[in-house]
């Protein structure tokens, strides 16, 4: 079960990498569509992947896998909060290879895996995990401010956005509204 939440998040942009042939890169576009197979467009589209090494304790590398990761969004709250940490005026979300920027959720990247983000049309994105940071942005941040970006993957822990994929497809565009849906569970308690 799903309750909705207090917390609308505010779509501030979206963005698409239609190749990583051509860098982590995304570039800004006005609106989206979303199929059950990802963005359109978006080089993390499709209904599988290959497993990687974010899943090499539970699957061989090369392995077909459910492409959990079509999606991922990142708040302009903690952008701001790691160019902070970082020393840097600015991080642009297409650093990060983003998708969808948001604006009004508290400690984003925190919210509870499974949770829904639905927009007020009925799109639904399903919030995987956390995305953990990588040294790949590190080095698209040392472009922009050379010797910046090594601190990247240590002070972006827990501020780096969520990945998801797509539950009810439709169009999205900026200043669209999302509502966030938590599941009703408690925490594991054996951890």
């Amino acid at each position: 079960m799903l309750k909705a939440s207090p917390f609308k998040a505010k779509i501030e942009a979206l963005l698409v990498n239609p190749s990583r042939d051509s860098g982590l890169e995304s570039h800004l576009v006005s609106s989206i569509e979303l199929g059950y197979g990802g963005l359109e467009g978006e080089t993390h589209a499709g209904l599988t992947r290959l497993s990687c090494s974010r899943v090499l304790g539970q699957y061989k590398r090369g392995s077909e896998i459910k492409n959990t990761r079509q999606i991922s969004i990142v708040s302009v709250e903690e952008l701001a909060l790691i160019a902070q940490k970082l020393d840097i005026p600015y991080l642009k979300p297409e650093w990060l290879g983003a998708n969808i920027v948001v604006s009004g959720i508290p400690d984003f990247s925190l919210i509870p895996p499974s949770s829904r983000l639905i927009s007020t049309l009925g799109v639904s994105i399903v919030v995987d995990m956390i995305n953990h940071p990588c040294k790949f942005v590190a080095d698209v941040i040392n472009q922009h401010f050379p010797n910046k970006g090594k601190r990247f993957p240590k002070v972006a822990l827990h501020h780096r956005g969520v990945i998801g994929w797509i539950e009810k497809s439709g169009h999205l565009s900026n200043d669209d509204r999302l509502q966030l849906h938590v599941p009703i569970q408690p925490v594991y308690p054996h951890l």
